[in-house]
């Protein structure tokens, strides 16, 4: 993956900057943005944990970024680069990105420097119940104040271990399982969290290609239907993207960027065989009837009609923005354009979907989560069997009036009442519909915004000030 350019700023900078850019056009006291910029809290801890007989220290960050909700929510994630740095500006990022998609919580985000995959399941196991064991002491993990969920290298694995730390810790807590959210189906989870975020940047595009200004300006047309689409990453976000893209809206997966290299075909990759095959060698390279190119980052300049970038941070910029031939760049994951690089991209008029829009689909639906958690009843229980005797009634009505038999097929859908899966994919497309349509709107009332990225900050921005300047502050 590349690095970045000496002359772009960093991750936590550029966050920083694009806050900058945007709250110029509303009238705050200066102090008041001064305090939301600001990381609210960091907590550093190192501990030892014995691996084969030897003590190894860890270390690892929790941030907390806005307590204007709570409780704060943010992933855990388990990387070997990871900094505090990248941790303050992840945090920044949850608490704009739960105020852009009207989630109750203020913005956290945790980070442990370690390599998972150097590890057993029973070595990360413990290494993981120590952390949580370090954060839970200090209140950076509890259901009302700071609830984790998963990030890269974590997953429901550890999200279980960390519920069932807490658990043991606080035996009475009637709310204890809600304290992480991206848990197993079978520990409190909910169904499609796991493919959330994914999920989501495939209604954020959809929502895009509902407004033919919008699509006007990227030189596109029509709707996703057979977009050339470059994928980088095929981790959770950047696979389910492409998956559920590729086989539900039609869009074809010219060529996929991994840790290895890229493989290009021009006629569409299978997602689901370049997993397989990632699951199997370890990376894209030779996968069969593709072209493998070493030069992976490269190939975030080559042609296409949409790019998502779905790893890292800082993955475009001054170096290389100006070679980019995507027309529309869909951030998937956090950062993954710099500062300087979305001024030229806008320079050159290529439309960015800003990354805490887009990638929001994750802490929606861990929102979701958390609201059945604390509330003890799975979505649908209550009016799952209410909703099928209503469409059954409405079928039998039909019939009536007709004379004729509705087709079988067609009878059970009508009077099939929705399940948890299916209102929690509602629930998500209704979330990240309505969060466009208020993107939108600061055009209407500030002309002069052009980008998505801006109206998306002038958005979260105020509603975070509003909540402080109500409250007193």
């Amino acid at each position: 993956m590349s690095q970045i350019a000496k002359t772009d700023s960093s991750f936590r900078e550029g966050v920083n900057l694009m806050f900058d850019q945007a709250v110029k056009y509303l009238k705050l006291p200066k102090g008041i943005c001064d305090y939301m910029k600001t990381c609210q809290s960091v907590y550093q801890v190192s501990f030892p944990v014995k691996i084969d007989g030897e003590y190894q220290v860890f270390h690892g960050w929790r941030a907390v970024h806005s307590e204007h909700r709570l409780p704060v929510k943010g992933g855990i994630r388990y990387a070997i680069n990871v900094t505090q740095e990248e941790v303050e500006a992840l945090a920044a990022l949850m608490t704009y990105k739960c105020a852009l998609v009207n989630v109750p919580f203020g913005g956290a985000k945790g980070g442990l420097c370690i390599n998972p995959k150097k590890y057993t399941e029973d070595q990360l196991e413990r290494i993981t119940r120590r952390f949580a064991t370090e954060l839970i002491k200090k209140g950076y993990i509890s259901p009302s104040l700071n609830v984790p969920a998963p990030d890269m290298g974590t997953g429901p694995r550890e999200m279980a271990w960390i519920a069932d730390t807490y658990r043991q810790h606080y035996p009475h807590d009637i709310n204890a399982v809600a304290c992480v959210t991206g848990k197993p189906v079978t520990q409190g989870g909910l169904p499609g969290r796991n493919e959330a975020t994914g999920r989501g940047v495939q209604y954020g595009l959809r929502e895009f290609f509902r407004y033919a200004d919008d699509i006007k300006k990227t030189g596109l047309q029509g709707d996703l239907e057979g977009k050339r689409v470059i994928v980088q990453g095929l981790g959770n976000v950047g696979y389910h993207a492409a998956k559920f893209l590729s086989e539900e809206d039609g869009v074809k997966i010219i060529a996929i960027i991994d840790r290895d290299g890229a493989i290009i075909d021009d006629k569409g990759l299978n997602v689901e065989a370049v997993k397989a095959h990632i699951t199997k060698t370890g990376g894209v390279s030779n996968f069969p009837g593709a072209k493998t190119l070493a030069d992976g980052v490269s190939v975030l300049e080559a042609d296409c009609d949409i790019l998502i970038p779905a790893a890292l941070e800082n993955q475009i910029t001054s170096q290389n923005a100006g070679r980019i031939r995507a027309k529309l760049v869909a951030e998937a994951a956090n950062g993954p354009v710099t500062y300087e690089a979305d001024a030229i991209l806008r320079q050159r008029g290529i439309t960015v979907i800003p990354d805490f829009y887009l990638n929001a689909g994750g802490v929606t639906v861990s929102y979701f989560e958390w609201i059945k958690n604390i509330t003890h009843i799975r979505f649908g229980r209550m009016e799952r069997r209410y909703d099928e005797a209503k469409g059954l009634s409405f079928v039998e009505a039909l019939e009536t009036l007709t004379d004729k038999s509705v087709p079988v097929k067609l009878r059970k859908e009508i009077f099939r009442g929705a399940d948890e899966l299916d209102l929690v994919r509602s629930g998500l497309d209704d979330t990240m519909r309505e969060a466009y349509q208020e993107i939108r709107r600061v055009f209407e009332r500030f002309p002069e915004v052009k980008d998505l990225r801006t109206a998306a900050f002038i958005t979260a921005i105020e509603k975070i000030s509003r909540s402080h300047m109500e409250m007193g502050i």
